[in-house]
């Protein structure tokens, strides 16, 4: 992957964690544009790392309702280990969702294939 991709792939992903946690109750940002990139980061690693030893994806949507629990396990990590990006239970659940619809409308993977 260039370099160029990988930051526009983290930058969406920033933007939809944004939209995700403007969005959902028990999810929120404290700590600005850096708490976001670090927890982009820190999920598209988890993702990385669930997809390559499971071929599981934490797309919500991307594998049906176990992505979605995925995804939702994802979520609650993230919060757990990047400090300013808090998320609760319910709050992953909800967000899962939230970022699955997001995700639809602004496909981060797909928008990149077509360069």
């Amino acid at each position: 992957m260039k370099i160029g991709r990988l930051i526009i792939q983290i930058i969406v992903s920033a933007i939809a964690i944004a939209i995700a946690a403007f969005f959902t109750p028990g999810m929120s940002i404290q700590g600005g544009i850096w708490t976001l990139i670090v927890a982009a980061i820190v999920i598209g690693v988890l993702d990385w790392l669930i997809s390559r030893f499971t071929s599981i994806s934490a797309s919500p949507f991307g594998r049906g309702f176990i992505g979605f629990i995925v995804a939702a396990i994802v979520l609650y990590v993230t919060g757990l280990i990047v400090d300013g990006f808090n998320v609760s239970f319910i709050g992953a659940i909800i967000g899962a969702l939230v970022l699955g619809i997001v995700d639809a409308i602004i496909p981060g993977d797909q928008v990149l294939d077509n360069k």
